[in-house]
């Protein structure tokens, strides 16, 4: 999404919907949600925007056989390119998602530093016995809520608020078929980083970007 993008308040309302309430009975729903800096030309520089979302979102257009990324864009399980205007495609989406075996992701602790107030400290574990592909583990940083008022661009005079808004997103291993990752981490917070308005998302991702073999997700870190 962009704040620049005058089509893509939606999507955080969508995002904000989903967030908010599990669409399948059984079934975790992690949202991240991902801004793209290239509508920053239009006069609005997305603060929460960032070139590595752009990049991603490009690699995706390549590995799904895209033929143009687009704002906004919804992708499910690094898999499906998700319509929002598709309600049955949408409810199918979400129910293979479901119904997919996923991999045992496992945050078994996430703390603040007492002495470093932008450092989180973590310690992730990833059950490799049934993956059937190498994988890359990454660890997400998002601001639970997030908001701003736009200035200029498209979205002009709006208020626009957000959930679960990418801060940081670090490659932190690398999981091994058949095998078990376990491993203490630590992601730095951006300077000034409310500490009571941050998830940490720790998810496996086959490369490429691939199909996302399983996610954990840790609120309310102390």
């Amino acid at each position: 999404t962009a704040e620049g993008c005058s089509s893509c308040p939606p999507a955080d309302a969508w995002l904000q919907r989903m967030d908010a309430a599990q669409p399948l009975p059984g079934a975790e729903l992690i949202v991240l949600s991902e801004h793209v800096d290239y509508w920053n030309h239009d006069g609005w520089k997305d603060p929460y925007s960032s070139s590595l979302v752009t990049e991603r979102q490009s690699d995706y257009v390549h590995a799904l056989g895209l033929q143009t990324p687009y704002t906004p864009q919804v992708i499910v399980d690094g898999a499906t390119d998700l319509h929002l205007t598709d309600n049955q495609q949408m409810e199918q989406t979400f129910q293979r998602a479901a119904a997919s075996s996923k991999i045992a992701v496992r945050i078994t602790s996430a703390t603040l530093d007492s002495a470093n107030p932008t450092l989180l400290r973590a310690h992730v574990e990833v059950d490799g016995n049934s993956a059937d592909d190498n994988a890359d583990i990454y660890g997400v940083i998002a601001l639970s809520h997030a908001e701003s008022q736009v200035l200029r661009g498209e979205n002009s005079g709006k208020h626009l608020t957000h959930v679960a808004v990418v801060q940081e997103l670090t490659k932190i291993g690398k999981l091994q078929k058949g095998k078990t990752f376990s491993r203490d981490v630590e992601i730095k917070l951006k300077p000034g980083t409310d500490r009571k308005n941050i998830r940490l998302i720790v998810f496996a991702q086959k490369s490429g970007p691939g199909k996302v073999l399983g996610a954990a997700l840790q609120e309310n870190i102390q």
